[in-house]
């Protein structure tokens, strides 16, 4: 237990399974089968606890549970624009706070200032960029899901949005609801 965040943590790259890379979606349900879920960064203590795991492990990359809300049901105004307004904590369900400005109790905006765009322009383009979706013709890959990245564009350690398909090392943390989930589904035993 980490004692800044008063939550359980498991770290894919260092563990019995190796150093374990794959997509947000599987990386999500490898949480949830240890009554887990992606990690949900809600506060700036967390934030720095995540930042020290990457710095540790001197990690590339680490899936979240960072993700955009675009599927049926998220055209609601509240959530436009959706790269500022539309993202949200799938492990907590808790809101992202909007990308485009510092969040509430924290001393600067955890989202990277620039990204993979950046280099087409002549301007920093900050995080979400939606850039594998923009520079594929065919439009078929959405950055829809969120990872902390290790200084990719001499950025620091910072958050951008990335397609969910690609692998990664992830972190997870528990989840009450998970807990709650299993003991309905398996009353007799511990948790």
């Amino acid at each position: 237990m980490d004692k800044r965040t008063g939550h359980y943590y498991f770290f894919s790259g260092k563990s019995h399974f190796g150093n374990y890379k794959t997509g947000w979606l599987d990386a999500r349900n490898i949480c949830r089968e240890m009554c887990m879920d992606l990690v949900s960064i809600e506060s700036e203590e967390e934030n720095i606890m995540i930042e020290a795991v990457v710095k540790k492990y001197n990690v590339y990359d680490l899936w979240t549970s960072g993700r955009l809300c675009n599927f049926h049901g998220c055209e609601a105004p509240h959530l436009q624009p959706k790269n500022i307004n539309g993202w949200f904590w799938s492990g907590s369900g808790v809101t992202i706070p909007a990308t485009n400005k510092t969040a509430p109790g924290w001393t600067d905006n955890p989202w990277s200032s620039t990204g993979f765009l950046s280099q087409f322009v002549s301007k920093p383009v900050p995080q979400p960029d939606n850039a594998e979706y923009l520079l594929q013709k065919s439009g078929v890959t959405v950055e829809a899901c969120m990872a902390v990245q290790n200084n990719w564009y001499g950025d620091g350690i910072e958050w951008h949005d990335t397609a969910c398909y690609r692998t990664k090392p992830f972190m997870c943390e528990d989840s009450d609801t998970m807990i709650k989930v299993m003991k309905r589904k398996h009353p007799n035993e511990i948790f």
